[in-house]
């Protein structure tokens, strides 16, 4: 099947209410034709919100699914995507903040589920208890205010005395003026909604283009699209001992669709790991 010729002229549902419909749909239309509408009848929020109020139940990969399925339930259409972030540490770099982004494509009728997910240290995520208003310029110029939102809080567990979507200055300290005097200190932090922080944007549209890599990438048995990377198998040689270290020797790319599988040996080029790497060689 030709997958641009069929999704030309349908609809793609976008289930969102942070505006990320301006990435994520004219590269879908581009790329495959879709006419795109965004599901304002779905309350993405319902699902779990950045500043804690309703936290999210499930896996993010489920979150995604959710989405898709609910939208789609909503509006009678075949095909949604739908993205979710998480922010916090690295998982490998120490003190780093991060943020991992999902996109899902769901196309109900012909059974195709295709996703990618990405985690970049490209993010303005931070929070700071403020005593004083002279705490607050350096903290501004570290989160890119006032391009990007933020939220001040009573307290950073307090969900109740919340301000949304910061962008004026002037707004902010007397804000921060009033929680200092009743409260004497207040919590401010970053408002990660997408259409409040344009870097969070701009990690969307990188994951979209993602996305539509992998979609079109098809199975060379069936021509399914999303014919990509499902596993990868640790076991290249170290150099000096020649025994299998835990570096990776072979990806394997599977199709959902009718389980075609291939293995790629050698990904990256490498056919030899350094001893460094070595469990043996360097325990």
């Amino acid at each position: 099947m030709n997958w641009k010729k069929y999704y030309s002229g349908k609809t793609l549902l976008i289930a969102t209410k942070h505006q990320k419909e301006l990435v994520i749909g004219p590269l879908f239309q581009q790329e495959f034709g879709f006419q795109y509408a965004v599901s304002d009848r779905l309350d993405t929020d319902m699902l779990g919100t950045f500043s804690g109020e309703i936290e999210r139940k499930g896996r993010p990969l489920q979150v995604l699914r959710q989405k898709c399925e609910m939208a789609m339930d909503l509006h009678g259409e075949d095909v949604a995507i739908a993205s979710e972030g998480s922010f916090g540490a690295h998982p490998h770099l120490l003190f780093a903040p991060a943020d991992t982004e999902l996109l899902m494509f769901k196309d109900r009728q012909n059974g195709i589920e295709i996703w990618v997910q990405k985690t970049s240290t490209e993010t303005n995520f931070s929070g700071l208890e403020i005593h004083s208003t002279q705490e607050i310029p350096a903290f501004l110029a570290q989160v890119k205010f006032p391009s990007h939102a933020l939220i001040l809080k009573k307290s950073k567990d307090d969900l109740v005395q919340m301000h949304k979507g910061i962008k004026d200055e002037g707004l902010l300290y007397s804000l921060v003026d009033q929680y200092l005097k009743n409260s004497g200190s207040c919590f401010l932090e970053t408002d990660m909604r997408a259409m409040n922080n344009p870097t969070r944007m701009g990690q969307i549209e990188q994951l979209t283009h993602q996305l539509i890599q992998k979609m079109n990438s098809l199975c060379p048995s069936c021509s399914f699209p999303g014919f990509s990377i499902m596993e990868v198998q640790g076991g290249l040689l170290c150099s000096q001992c020649f025994l299998p270290t835990q570096s990776i020797l072979k990806e394997i790319y599977r199709c959902q669709k009718c389980l075609h599988e291939e293995e790629k040996l050698y990904p990256a080029s490498k056919y030899l790991e350094d001893p460094m790497y070595c469990d043996y060689c360097n325990p």
